[in-house]
C-alpha cells in the first residue's frame, strides 16, 4: 500500500518558516511529500531545507528543463492526493482565483486534478481587503478547502489580528480531514475496483524472456484515477518502470499465469479494468540454465497459450457489475474490438491502434475507441492521464446506471 501523497505549494511569507515543520509532522505519519517552493518561498527557506526534509528534489522553476525531463509541471501536478498550499499569501489565492500561471506553483494548482487545501497567511488588513474576500469566496466555491487563518501577532512589529498561519499540527490534522472526506465524496466513493496494468513476462530461461513494449503508462493511470475518485483500488502490474500510484494496493508479478491468480485472489470488486498487454503464449518448457549458443542453431521453442485473464473472469461466477477489456490493434482496430468483445464476454473494450508509427506504446498519449453492445465512440489524442480521469467518469456512470 503506498502512502498518500503530498504536494506542497510554499509560497512567499514569512510564514514559510513553518512549513518546514509541517513537512517533517506529515512525514512522521507516514505521509509522500513533494514540494514547489515559489521565488518568495526562497527569500525565508531554501531549497536545500526543503529538499533534505522532504526527500526529494525541491521544485522551483516553471522553464527548468531537467525537470521537465524528468517529472514534468502536469505529471508533478497530478501524481498527487492533495495539494497543500502553505503559506497560501494574498498573491497566490488571487492567482489560484484567477486561474493564472505563470510560475511553476501557479501552473500546477491550474494543472492539478486533485484536492486543494489552502493555509492563509498574510496581514490582517490583506486578509480582510474586499479583494481577498472576492478571491477566498470564488475559491471555495471551486471546491479549495482552507484551513485558517488563526489570529496572533504579526511579523510586522505591534500589529496582531486575523491572518496568521494555522499551526502545523492543525493543517496536518485538516490534510487527513481532506483526505477522508474525498473518499467519501468521489464518484467511485465505496467501490473497489481492480486494474491490470504492463506487460507480461514468460520465461524461456532464467535470462531470457518472452515480453512485449507495453509500458504501463495507461493502466497505472487508470488505476491512479479510480483512486482519486474514491475507490478502494488493487493494481496488479506486471514487470514496468513506472512509481506505484498513491492510494493504491499494488501487486507486483511477472507472468499471465502469476496475474491470473493475483487478479482472482483480488475478487470481488465493482468494477475490473483489464489495461494489461497480456503475453498470448509461453515455452511449454522453460530452460533450467541459459541456452547457449550451438552448432545446431537457434532452439527450437513450443509455445502453448496462456490463460484468458478477461475472459476468465467476465464469464466468471465472482463477476464485478462492470468488467473493460483492452485490445490494442495495428489493424482494422475497431472491428478487432467488436470480435474481442463479443468472444471475452466483457462489457466494453477500450480499443487502440499502437502500430508503431502511433508512438502510443509506451508513450505518452492515446487515442481510444470505446466499444460497446450499442456502438463505438471515438475519442481525440488526449494524454493518458487525461483518457484515465474520462474513462474513470465513464465507469463511474456506468456503475451508477447498473446499481
Amino acid at each position: 500500500m503506498t502512502s498518500s501523497r503530498i504536494l506542497l505549494v510554499i509560497g512567499g511569507g514569512i510564514a514559510a518558516y513553518k512549513s518546514l515543520d509541517l513537512i517533517r509532522r506529515l512525514k512522521e505519519r507516514g505521509f509522500s511529500v513533494r514540494a514547489i517552493l515559489t521565488a518568495g518561498g526562497a527569500e525565508f527557506v531554501t531549497p536545500l531545507s526543503v529538499a533534505t526534509l522532504t526527500g526529494e528534489r525541491c521544485f522551483q522553476d516553471l522553464f527548468d528543463l531537467t525537470d521537465e525531463h524528468d517529472v514534468g509541471h502536469i505529471r508533478l501536478a497530478r501524481d498527487a492526493d492533495l495539494v497543500v498550499v502553505a503559506p497560501a499569501t494574498a498573491d497566490l489565492l488571487a492567482k489560484m482565483a484567477n486561474g493564472l500561471a505563470n510560475d511553476l506553483a501557479s501552473t500546477a494548482l491550474l494543472a492539478t486534478t486533485a484536492p486543494v487545501l489552502a493555509a492563509p497567511a498574510m496581514n490582517p488588513t490583506m486578509w480582510a481587503h474586499p479583494a481577498t474576500r472576492r478571491n477566498v469566496a470564488r475559491l471555495s466555491e471551486d471546491g479549495v478547502a482552507f484551513v485558517g487563518p488563526a489570529t496572533g501577532a504579526m511579523a510586522e512589529r505591534g500589529e496582531s489580528g486575523l491572518g496568521r498561519m494555522s499551526e502545523p499540527l492543525d493543517i496536518v490534522a485538516a490534510v487527513e480531514a481532506r483526505l477522508r472526506a474525498a473518499k467519501t465524496e468521489g464518484p467511485l466513493a465505496g467501490r473497489r475496483v481492480l486494474v491490470t496494468s504492463g506487460p507480461t513476462h514468460e520465461p524461456i530461461d532464467p535470462v531470457r524472456v518472452l515480453a512485449n513494449r507495453s509500458s504501463g503508462r495507461q493502466g497505472h493511470a487508470i488505476a491512479a484515477a479510480a483512486a482519486k475518485a474514491g475507490a478502494e483500488v488493487v493494481l496488479v502490474s506486471g514487470p514496468v518502470s513506472l512509481p506505484d500510484p498513491a492510494s493504491v494496493t499494488v501487486v507486483k508479478v511477472e507472468s499471465a499465469r502469476e496475474m491470473l491468480a493475483a487478479v482472482e485472489a483480488a475478487l470481488p470488486a465493482d468494477l475490473a479494468v483489464f489495461a494489461a498487454a497480456v503475453a498470448d503464449w509461453r515455452v511449454a518448457e522453460g530452460a533450467e540454465q541459459k541456452i547457449k549458443k550451438g552448432a545446431g542453431g537457434p532452439p527450437s521453442l513450443a509455445l502453448v497459450e496462456n490463460p484468458d485473464i478477461l475472459a476468465t473472469v467476465s464469464r466468471g461466477l465472482a463477476r464485478p457489475q462492470l468488467v473493460v477489456g483492452f485490445a490494442a490493434e495495428t489493424e482494422n482496430v475497431v472491428e478487432h474490438a467488436r470480435q474481442k468483445l463479443e468472444r471475452k464476454g466483457c462489457d466494453l473494450i477500450v480499443a487502440n491502434d499502437v502500430s508503431p508509427a502511433t508512438g502510443i506504446m509506451g508513450g505518452e498519449a492515446n487515442t481510444v475507441h470505446l466499444v460497446s453492445p450499442g456502438g463505438v465512440e471515438s475519442w481525440p489524442a488526449m494524454s493518458k492521464e487525461a483518457v484515465a480521469e474520462a474513462l474513470v467518469q465513464r465507469f463511474a456512470a456506468a456503475l451508477k446506471v447498473s446499481g
